[in-house]
């Protein structure tokens, strides 16, 4: 941040330049990161799993909380904050709204990571989303936006177009959608699951956070002007977004716990049966440490690439709009870092499941699609000893 703003305060004719070639009304050279950045998140996504997990129902009871939280109360959250903050400031206070219609799709698999959540579920958190983003994105844009979001009074600069959004959506979430996709499956075809995920995702994944910092340190230069002499909003815009990330993480984190912490049995069913203390020990894995981690940071996560994409093409890349989505990642990835320390604080002082490794929790259908790769690896080391077998 601090180099875009030197680059675009001191050296000259920075915004001319990166306004020479444009895609889709964006500057190219922002085009191009904001693509880059999300290709290889995307293709570390295990589509292959979806299958596997939608017939389970206690799988389904997780995507309908998870999606419950990610696009009716996060949105409404981030608007309330949005205009208890910023109420004087209009073009800001859409940026903000701008970024909390942006469910994340992408950095939220590297805070679950961290944290040791449930990577398989949390990939097909990211499918839904990243279907969803596509459908409800420009929708709730002129929902939030136009209507709930006032408008600020400027119908010229404020409204958004439904073709714009959309447009743009289609554009900086499809295009690295389909190429993750024909990424992982390609590889996946033409090598083996062992060197994808052990030798390619190792040096391809370094490409978005490189992806990352080139964005912002563009976005910056071009906006260093604009950002220097107008550093009261800047700081304004802060509070909210550090607000709205705290309150969705504490408080999504703290339901799962309720739901996953041991309930005290009657009397008269203590001893009954092997199979209720089986039942209830299910019940509680369900609701286990790995679930919470993913469903709070899924919740408190923000797609900010998808939000400072549509608020260059639609508001312009100088715009108040377009800062404030892009002081977003700026404020987002040192808090939820610092989350991710909290959840794994929480993890070793909170009890999850007695009688239960914490480590065991509820992996869905994982067990699913490992036993089947057991399977197949069962079935490659007999062939292989009936072989030997028949050469002595």
């Amino acid at each position: 941040m601090v180099v875009g703003v030197l680059i675009g305060n001191y050296v000259p004719g920075v915004e001319a330049a990166f306004s020479i070639a444009q895609f889709q009304s964006v500057s190219a050279p922002i085009a191009i990161g904001l693509i880059v950045m999300m290709w290889p998140i995307l293709t570390k996504v295990r589509y292959e799993a979806l299958p596997a997990l939608l017939p389970n129902r206690h799988a389904l009871t997780h995507i309908i909380l998870s999606l419950a939280l990610n696009w009716i109360v996060a949105p409404f959250l981030m608007l309330a904050l949005a205009w208890a903050a910023l109420p004087d400031l209009p073009t800001y206070r859409t940026g903000v709204i701008m970024v909390g219609l942006a469910r994340c799709i992408a950095m939220v698999m590297v805070w679950n990571a961290l944290a040791r959540g449930d990577s398989d579920y949390c990939a097909v958190l990211v499918v839904f989303n990243s279907m969803l983003q596509i459908v409800l994105y420009a929708p709730f844009a002129l929902l939030f936006v136009n209507i709930l979001g006032g408008g600020g009074g400027v119908e010229k600069t404020l409204h958004v177009s439904y073709g714009d959004v959309a447009i743009s959506v289609l554009i900086y979430l499809g295009i690295p959608l389909a190429a993750g996709v024909v990424t992982r499956f390609a590889m996946l075809r033409l090598t083996s699951r062992r060197f994808f995920e052990s030798t390619f995702l190792p040096y391809f994944s370094p490409l978005a956070l490189l992806g990352l910092l080139y964005t912002i340190v563009v976005m910056f230069a071009y906006q260093g002007h604009h950002i220097v002499h107008n550093l009261g909003p800047v700081f304004r815009v802060i509070v909210p977004l550090v607000l709205y990330f705290v309150i969705m993480w504490s408080t999504t984190f703290a339901f799962v716990w309720w739901c996953a912490r041991p309930r005290p049995r009657p009397a008269m069913v203590r001893g009954t049966s092997a199979s209720v203390d089986e039942k209830e020990k299910k019940k509680r894995a369900e609701w286990s440490y790995e679930m919470a981690v993913v469903q709070s940071f899924t919740a408190a996560s923000n797609n900010f690439e998808l939000a400072i994409a549509v608020t260059i093409a639609v508001y312009g890349v100088g715009s108040d709009q377009a800062l404030a989505a892009t002081i977003g990642p700026l404020v987002e990835v040192p808090v939820l870092l610092a989350l991710t320390w909290v959840a794994l604080f929480l993890r070793r002082r909170l009890t999850w499941h007695s009688g239960w490794d914490v480590e065991a929790g509820t992996i869905l259908a994982r067990d699913v699609v490992q036993g089947r790769e057991e399977a197949k690896r069962g079935d490659e080391k007999l062939a292989i000893v009936s072989g030997i077998e028949e050469t002595h």
